[in-house]
């Protein structure tokens, strides 16, 4: 039995039932020309209980083919994507800079 591959990469796509979309990262150097480039490749990969989400840093294992296109299956989840803080605060700064008006209880002409 062969060993299997394992990756490391990005959860670009979370909108399947169990199934990730996995971007890769290596770097290779083009045949011609000999310039080190960045080689991106993308998996469908099996996420069983749906715990990644886009963003997410995972590694992913090569396993027998689960679907027409899923050859691999999340190991583990590495990072978690990281949110924006949102502020929750009605100053009429952070107001206007959502685009709504600011209210000065002046009618406006």
């Amino acid at each position: 039995m062969g060993k299997r591959r394992i990756y490391t990469g990005t959860v670009v796509s979370d909108k399947m039932q169990k199934t990730r979309i996995v971007r890769t990262v290596r770097m290779g150097k083009h045949a011609k020309y000999g310039k080190i480039m960045k080689i991106f490749n993308k998996f469908k990969a099996h996420d069983e209980k749906n715990l990644s989400k886009a963003g997410d840093v995972v590694r992913i294992e090569e396993t027998r083919p689960i679907s027409k296109d899923k050859r691999f299956r999340v190991i583990e989840i590495i990072k978690k994507a990281e949110l924006p803080e949102l502020e929750l605060n009605d100053s009429p700064e952070a107001l206007q800079a959502v685009g709504k008006p600011k209210s000065t209880g002046e009618k406006e002409s």
